[in-house]
C-alpha cells in the first residue's frame, strides 16, 4: 500500500523555499541558463520622434506607425533553440514627449527593475528641444528607478534579482571615476538622420559631440537611425535585441559626424570626444557647475531652447482629440456656465439684464 505523506501544502512550500535559499550562485546560474528569461524595455523620447517605428522594426511587424496615446504595452518572444521555452520581452512605450513624464512610474516597478533597460529616442531634426527632452525624461526615469531600488533594499533584497541595480561599471570602464552611469542599461537613439544629414556641418558636429558626451557620461550606447535608411534600422534592431533578449551587443563603431553614429557603451572616452565645440562661445563666460552643465550651456548657446507653453488641461491637448467627445464636452461646459449664471441671479450685484443676455446667447448655442 503506497505511503501517504502527512505534509501539508504549507510544509511543502516551506521546504521548497528552504531549498532555493540554500542553493549556491553556481546552481542558480546553471538553472538560469536553461530557464526562459523575462526582460522589460522602456521606450521614451521626443514626441513624434520615431519610437513606434523602431519598436515595430524590432518586432518585425509590417505596420504603419500610429501616434502613441499616453502609455502603450506590447511584448515580443524569442526562442533560444528548437523546442525550447521562449524568452519574453515586455515592451513599454511612452508617448507625448516630456508632457507625460510622470507616467514613468507605471512601467518601472520593483518586480522588473532588475531586468529593466531604457531606450531614449531623440529627434535629431529638432535640436532646440533635444536637451530638455533628454534631461526631463532621464531625470524622471532615474528618480523613479532609485526610489524603487531604495524601497526594495529597505524591504530586503530579493534573490530573484539577477542584475545589479544600480548597474555597476567594470573597473576598466573608460573615465569610470568621472561619469555618472544611468542606474539601468541605457540606449540613446538619434532619429531622423535623413533630415539631420542636411544640417550645416558645424551644427552636425556640435550635436554629434554633445550626444557622444551625454551617452558616455551616462554609460549608454549611442546610435543614429532613420526609417529611410535600412542599414541604420537594422543596427538599431540589433541594439534593442541585446537589451530585450541578451544577445551579443554590436561592436562596430562610427564617430564620423557625416555618417550615422554608432558607439556601444564603453567604447568611447572623454579624450576621444574632446572638449565642447566653442567656436562662437567663450567658455570663460559660462558659469557651469559640472562638466554636464558646461556641455548644456554650450549646446544651448548654439541651439537656444524653445519657449514651451504648458497645457494645464490635458483634455485640450490636440494629440488626444476626439471630435465627437470634444463636442459633447463643449456643450456640457456651456450648460455648466449657464447654471452658474443662473445661480448668480440671487446675487444683487449681478444685473438681471446681463444675465438675460448671457442666457439667450448660451441657449441658442446649445440648441444649435
Amino acid at each position: 500500500m503506497p505511503k501517504i505523506s502527512s505534509d501539508t501544502l504549507w510544509d511543502i512550500a516551506a521546504a521548497e523555499v528552504r531549498s532555493r535559499e540554500s542553493r549556491t550562485d553556481e546552481e542558480d546560474a546553471e538553472e538560469d541558463a536553461h530557464s526562459p528569461t523575462q526582460r522589460t524595455v522602456f521606450f521614451m523620447g521626443s514626441k513624434a520622434g520615431g519610437k513606434t517605428t523602431i519598436l515595430l522594426r524590432f518586432l518585425d511587424r509590417d505596420e504603419t506607425a500610429k501616434p502613441t496615446l499616453a502609455l502603450e504595452y506590447t511584448f515580443g518572444r524569442r526562442a533560444r533553440g528548437h523546442n525550447t521555452p521562449k524568452d519574453i520581452a515586455h515592451l513599454w512605450e511612452l508617448g507625448g514627449g516630456i508632457s507625460l513624464s510622470d507616467l514613468v512610474q507605471i512601467p518601472i516597478t520593483a518586480d522588473n527593475v532588475s531586468s529593466l533597460s531604457v531606450v531614449l529616442v531623440l529627434d535629431l531634426s529638432k535640436p532646440n528641444v533635444l536637451w530638455e527632452t533628454m534631461e526631463r525624461l532621464l531625470d524622471s526615469a532615474r528618480s523613479h528607478v532609485e526610489k524603487v531600488c531604495a524601497s526594495h533594499q529597505k524591504n530586503g533584497e530579493s534573490r530573484s534579482g539577477k542584475q545589479r541595480v544600480p548597474q555597476v561599471l567594470h573597473k576598466d570602464y573608460p573615465d569610470r571615476e568621472l561619469i555618472s552611469p544611468f542606474p539601468v542599461p541605457l540606449l540613446i537613439v538619434g532619429s531622423k538622420f535623413d533630415i539631420f544629414q542636411d544640417f550645416d556641418s558645424e551644427k552636425r558636429k556640435v550635436i554629434c559631440k554633445t550626444l557622444r558626451f551625454i551617452a558616455h557620461f551616462y554609460g549608454a550606447s549611442l546610435i543614429f537611425t532613420s526609417s529611410k535608411l535600412e542599414a541604420t534600422m537594422s543596427k538599431s534592431r540589433n541594439f534593442v535585441n541585446q537589451l530585450a533578449f541578451g544577445t551579443e551587443r554590436p561592436k562596430s563603431i562610427s564617430t564620423d559626424p557625416s555618417k550615422p553614429l554608432a558607439v556601444p557603451a564603453g567604447f568611447d572616452s572623454l579624450s576621444q570626444i574632446g572638449p565642447p565645440v566653442t567656436s562662437d562661445v567663450d567658455i570663460g563666460t559660462l558659469h557651469a557647475k559640472n562638466p554636464l552643465d558646461l556641455w548644456k550651456k554650450v549646446f544651448e548657446r548654439v541651439f537656444p531652447p524653445e519657449e514651451r507653453k504648458e497645457l494645464k488641461d490635458p483634455a485640450k491637448d490636440p494629440q488626444y482629440s476626439e471630435p465627437l467627445i470634444d463636442s459633447i464636452r463643449a456643450q456640457k461646459d456651456q450648460v455648466n456656465e449657464l447654471l452658474s449664471l443662473h445661480a448668480c441671479v440671487y446675487n444683487p450685484a449681478v444685473k438681471l439684464t446681463q444675465y438675460c443676455s448671457h442666457y439667450l446667447i448660451l441657449q441658442s448655442t446649445v440648441c444649435d
